[in-house]
């Protein structure tokens, strides 16, 4: 399949969005005075899969290992810019004032970062003519015709695995350990911005990740399905339902209805 695709300039993909941002993106972004959020779900994680799983290497690469009680997990922590409406960026002629140095997310729209998801232009937020049969053409068969957006997709791949260690440190620096299980939602954590700006900057100047040891942190599991809690509790892990929090110090995006 041919998907021919032109930017119109409407400025719907600037809008209300939460924008999954690298280490230094997320840095940056704050130093402008934006704002993050850090999205957790958790993969449980007894033995290493084959070699031959690639989504669950994909998974493996952009996650880092953990504990919930006895059961081995693997943790997702995505950075994202947090914000309704206008991007603060965007100016009122629909023209990006950050545009040479705008998140990777934002160079590769409307492509995909992840491998497994297809590019479907009916998910997309840009309008029909924006993917008329008079525009370029910007994939074949899945694969994408322009080779520098190609270039930024695997630097923001390669950005999520290198990443992926330092986001443990930082969970631990932010006390961020509860997380939704994977598939089922995200627990959503809003740091202080001052907060999260000081502990991206201290990973900064240890981008390796080798000096910083991460600290023991248990995870524990929200859901909020009760059949999901008893079953992690029932394999070892620290699961609990969002019933429990009459305070709740995060949110939770489920994507089914509680049960």
């Amino acid at each position: 399949m041919t998907i021919q695709f032109a930017c119109t300039m409407c400025g719907q993909c600037c809008h209300n969005l939460r924008l999954p941002l690298s280490i230094d993106e997320a840095t940056a972004w704050l130093a402008r005075g934006g704002t993050v959020q850090v999205f957790c779900e958790t993969i449980p994680w007894p033995e290493e899969p084959p070699a031959h799983n690639l989504q669950a290497q994909h998974k493996r690469r952009r996650s880092f290992a953990s504990t919930s009680a006895a059961l081995p997990v693997r943790v997702i922590a995505t950075i994202v810019a947090a914000f309704d409406g206008p991007c603060p960026n965007l100016d009122a002629d629909m023209r990006c004032r950050i545009y040479d140095v705008r998140p990777r997310v934002c160079r590769i729209y409307p492509a995909e970062s992840n491998p497994f998801i297809e590019l479907a232009p009916a998910n997309k937020a840009c309008p029909p003519e924006a993917w008329s049969p008079d525009k370029p053409v910007f994939a074949v068969h899945g694969k994408l015709v322009d080779a520098q957006i190609a270039q930024v997709i695997d630097a923001s791949r390669a950005a999520d695995a290198s990443d992926a260690l330092l986001k443990d440190r930082l969970c631990a620096m932010l006390h961020i350990d509860t997380a939704a299980l994977a598939n089922e939602g995200f627990v959503i954590h809003s740091p202080a911005r001052d907060d999260a700006l000081r502990a991206l900057q201290a990973l900064a100047v240890h981008a390796d990740g080798a000096v910083l040891p991460p600290d023991a942190t248990q995870w524990r599991i929200v859901s909020n399905q009760h059949a999901t809690v008893e079953t992690l509790q029932s394999i070892g892990a620290s699961g609990a339902h969002t019933s429990e929090f009459p305070t709740v110090p995060f949110e939770y995006l489920g994507f089914n209805a509680a049960t």
